[in-house]
């Protein structure tokens, strides 16, 4: 499976990368400010170009939230940023069909419709201005207006440092998402081979209409709750599951529900609170549940939805075929890319950035999440996931040497976090 969506990944995570360079934060933060349609559709295509990794999506959603972009505009930005990214189709189209990769973005768009709807009447506005005041007073995002920021995109993407500011955030991005991606591969191809069909069938049911099609859409996203797997890692589990018996509009709920997983939710509920994390995880499900019957409906109609289950998941093997000069150009693309990396130095690179001690990602310093200092030296983290684990052992990663202290913050930088003081509201240090 890894071998067969290689050079989807580099395609992929390349995209990414150049995006993650070149779009503005703060442009961001500027236009998302309500949740009319003109606006969700923005923060659906803002969303579907940016990074697929599911908890740099809720940490982004949370930092435009507390900036001052609409609450529901937030979620639609980040429900977009997982499930309507390019690197996302294609590894669908590879392992289970092009028809999966349509249904990824018609789903996908039915899902922000329903949440843009339901969301704003389940979560009163006093409930988010609560959790917006006390996401700023935790230091919960950074003040970036008047920080100066990069360059503007149409000089960036001329010169090398922006491409190699770039690269930096591709080869983060495959850091970061390293251990989703192999969990993701392993466990599918274990799931694929060694779990009986009968098994499959006893969980999944099929043979009963409309009955069967509603319980297969509930069950996947309960799966990807307790999977612990999230963003491009779990495709390769929603093709374990569609060579189980899954329905159509299962696998395509199950992949929707990545931003669900329990690891999410608990950083959703230190954000946001008990309470809203509690009516975000009722009315994500529902929405994931009904976008993928529609959806499922939808293509039968169209006579679009694969009539059988496939007997393997892939061809094992390796041949002189398209995939074998695929992947040696995008291996060869990587090479390029890496290289770039090592040497942003030279090109001038890594001017505004810092690399998160934990997990590796590149950081905007201007927009980073979340903010440590020890001693004289300041950290940047890509998430509030990184910090709480630096904060929680920083000796541990200090000592690894995983990150060089970062620059000192430019004007109206994030709010600091020393470490060693009493944890303050939602769990953040103060």
């Amino acid at each position: 499976m890894f071998w067969a969506t290689l050079w989807a990944l580099v395609l992929g995570f390349g995209l990414s990368g150049a995006v993650q360079a070149f779009v503005s934060r703060g442009e961001m933060e500027r236009v998302l400010g309500n949740h009319r349609p003109a606006t969700v559709a923005r923060a659906s295509i803002l969303g579907a170009i940016s990074s697929s990794c599911s908890y740099a999506a809720s940490a982004l959603a949370k930092t435009l939230f507390v900036r001052g972009a609409d609450w529901t505009t937030s979620m639609v930005f980040m429900v977009a940023s997982t499930n309507l990214v390019v690197e996302l189709g294609i590894v669908l189209w590879l392992l289970i069909g092009w028809q999966f990769a349509v249904a990824e973005f018609v789903g996908g768009t039915i899902m922000i419709v329903l949440l843009a709807i339901v969301l704003p009447r389940v979560i009163s506005a006093t409930e988010l201005e609560a959790a917006r005041a006390r996401l700023k007073g935790a230091g919960g995002a950074a003040a970036s207006e008047g920080s100066g920021g990069p360059e503007p995109w149409r000089t960036r993407i001329r010169s090398a440092a922006g491409w190699s500011d770039a690269a930096g955030y591709t080869v983060s991005d495959l850091r970061m998402l390293r251990r989703e991606l192999l969990i993701g591969f392993v466990v599918a191809g274990f799931l694929s081979e060694l779990v009986p069909e009968r098994w499959w069938h006893s969980i999944f049911l099929s043979g009963h209409g409309f009955g069967s099609s509603a319980e297969n859409v509930v069950l996947g996203p309960f799966i990807a709750l307790i999977s612990f797997v999230c963003s491009v890692g779990n495709v390769p589990l929603a093709a374990a599951l569609w060579k189980g018996g899954i329905s159509f509009g299962g696998t395509v709920a199950f992949v929707f529900a990545d931003l669900i997983s329990l690891p999410l939710l608990a950083i959703a509920r230190r954000y946001y609170g008990t309470r809203i994390t509690l009516r975000m995880l009722a009315v994500f499900w529902a929405a994931m549940s009904v976008a993928g019957l529609a959806t499922e409906y939808l293509f039968k109609a169209a006579g679009l939805v694969p009539t059988v289950h496939p007997r393997t998941v892939v061809t094992t093997g390796f041949g002189l075929d398209a995939t074998l000069v695929l992947n040696v150009v995008a291996i060869v693309a990587f090479g390029a890319i890496y290289w770039l990396y090592r040497n942003r130095a030279r090109f001038g690179g890594p001017s505004g950035y810092a690399r998160d001690p934990v997990c590796g990602m590149q950081v905007e310093v201007a927009h980073a999440p979340a903010v440590a200092r020890v001693d004289t030296a300041t950290y940047y983290f890509y998430c509030d996931r990184c910090h709480d684990r630096f904060v929680s052992e920083p000796e541990r990663y200090l000592r690894s040497g995983a990150s060089p202290p970062a620059p000192p913050p430019p004007p109206a930088s994030p709010v600091a976090v020393t470490l060693g003081r009493k944890p303050g509201p939602g769990g953040a240090a103060q």
